[in-house]
């Protein structure tokens, strides 16, 4: 991964000023962000709309591995799973706070490379980092970030709010960065056993960048306020298109039918998945990790965004008792189950 040979160690470095090392290139660009890293708190204006508040934790060894993810897309990929939560609510981010903890396995070029991909995000999607915590810790590394947003009263969109027949419809493409997993993960075995092995990973990139470097959808935001549509219900795909259909029935009180052919999936994902003899369909359902936005429209908002290639419809709600089904190429149903990433 690293070294740590005539490279400065964090010992070198007090908490205060390892902040303000790491922070010192960071600027201020949001008008409700009065003081961000350098005092006790963050000092916030928030006075219009509503404020929305999400936070991630990403551990070392269970939501990130080293051995082939570079620390500056680790920085970047931190950021972004948590703006998409912000996104989820049709909400824009404006600020993030960053608590990392850190082994003494790591020294401060390790963490500059860190920190370049949070800045890197940071300038891409306009937030501000305001502030944040450091600590020491017994084993490898673990990054905390919240994000702050703001949204208009009448834009904010719950898992909650869909509606018997509204369009159920999704973001980009799916499955792509589970196999992009499984692409850095025989890789991975393979240098194990002989590492002197280079891998060539140039018909995997699409695959491996939407694991190392995924994107959260600001597009689709702008796209609803370009259509003047606001979405019934919202929610981020982490755990892979089949739990969150199932969390978003569940709390909107609805069952719902997908189809299988409408499920997208890029053209790599799909190679990708044919060589590794796994059915793509089953990595867009539960692979996770693709961060697109699911959501439901009202049918007459359909006729608005039905061309538009950003998005794709999937299916629709039902009522409650008809449950969560996906019709499939055999016009077969199969029940949808949250066979996802588990916590504990």
């Amino acid at each position: 991964m690293f070294e740590n040979k005539n490279r400065i160690p964090l010992s070198d470095f007090g908490e205060f000023k390892l902040i303000d090392h790491l922070t010192k290139n960071f600027s201020i660009t949001q008008k409700t962000t009065i003081k961000g890293v350098g005092d006790d708190s963050a000092v916030l204006k928030l006075d219009k709309g509503l404020t929305v508040i999400s936070t991630d934790l990403l551990i070392e060894g269970i939501h990130f591995d080293l051995s082939y993810m570079p620390l500056k897309h680790l920085g970047y990929k931190a950021v972004v799973v948590n703006l998409s939560d912000i996104f989820a609510m049709n909400a824009i981010p404006n600020q993030i706070t960053v608590s990392i903890a850190v082994s003494n396995r790591f020294n401060i070029d390790s963490l500059e490379e860190l920190y370049s991909g949070i800045s890197l995000a940071c300038k891409n999607f306009k937030v501000d980092l305001i502030g944040g915590d450091t600590s020491s810790s017994v084993q490898g590394l673990t990054i905390s970030i919240t994000a702050l947003g703001q949204v208009e009263k009448e834009k904010v969109t719950y898992r909650s709010g869909s509606n018997s027949n509204d369009i159920l419809m999704v973001s980009g493409d799916l499955g792509g960065a589970y196999m992009g997993l499984q692409v850095l993960e025989r890789e991975k075995a393979v240098f194990k056993v002989n590492p002197q092995s280079q891998p060539d990973l140039s018909k995997y990139s699409y695959c491996v960048e939407r694991q190392l470097k995924p994107e959260s959808r600001i597009d689709i935001i702008d796209l609803f306020n370009k259509l003047k549509i606001i979405p019934t219900a919202m929610i981020d795909i982490s755990d892979g298109l089949s739990s969150e259909i199932i969390h978003l029935s569940k709390s909107s009180k609805l069952g719902c039918i997908i189809y299988e052919e409408k499920i997208p999936i890029d053209q790599e994902a799909k190679n990708t998945a044919e060589e590794f003899k796994f059915n793509s369909t089953t990595a867009a359902l539960n692979g996770g990790e693709d961060y697109e936005l699911l959501f439901t429209i009202k049918q007459e908002d359909y006729e608005k965004i039905k061309n538009n290639n950003l998005v794709s419809a999937i299916g629709y709600m039902t009522d409650e008792t008809s449950g969560c089904f996906m019709q499939n190429n055999l016009n077969q149903k199969i029940k949808l189950e949250a066979q996802g990433w588990k916590s504990f």
